[in-house]
């Protein structure tokens, strides 16, 4: 592993355990065993850091949720039961490409950046936008024309972020098997 990104991954993992705001650059340094002089060759600085991060924990879960939806069933029951068995796996420690759960770090990255209109909050949004036209995508592929697909990935997105901040704040580990059941519920 080349050292940046030996910095962006040692950094994610401090930040998605400890919080952004808590951690500095020296500990994410003596952790990665990175020079100083390297890590600003690399970033103008921890915000540039922060934006990689973003970045590298968008491309790591997006792959991943990509591939678990490629996995469904039919129909649209089919990506509701893939998407929320994803989410119990994570949830529940069971997808090691994710990390141990400690919610959703573009949501904590939120409540740390808490102005929509910084950089990283807007990264942050631009995920969850994603993830919401991957579902769309996958509704369509499935059978649902567009504005059907689009409303119920809308719907799917909502519990979905539901159920981690379930799980995360309450510590609610069927928080993903509630949410699924309340999703199929909708689709007769």
């Amino acid at each position: 592993m080349d050292k940046r990104q030996q910095l962006v991954t040692t950094a994610f993992d401090l930040f998605y355990r400890q919080g952004i705001h808590a951690v500095g650059i020296n500990q994410i340094l003596q952790e990665s065993g990175v020079a100083k002089k390297t890590l600003y060759h690399h970033f103008s600085g921890k915000e540039a850091l922060v934006a990689a991060v973003i970045a590298h924990r968008d491309r790591v879960f997006l792959e991943w949720l990509q591939e678990r939806l490629e996995q469904s069933g039919p129909g649209p029951k089919g990506v509701i039961e893939a998407l929320f068995s994803a989410l119990d796996d994570w949830i529940n420690d069971r997808e090691s490409r994710l990390a141990p759960f400690h919610g959703c770090f573009f949501i904590n990255t939120c409540a740390e950046y808490g102005d929509p209109e910084h950089e990283l909050h807007r990264q942050c949004a631009q995920h969850k936008a994603a993830v919401t036209g991957m579902l769309t995508s996958c509704l369509m592929k499935a059978g649902l024309k567009e504005t059907a697909a689009a409303q119920l990935a809308c719907t799917l997105s909502l519990l979905k972020e539901g159920a981690i901040v379930q799980a995360q704040v309450l510590g609610d580990k069927q928080a993903a098997l509630q949410a699924r059941a309340l999703a199929l519920s909708l689709v007769g």
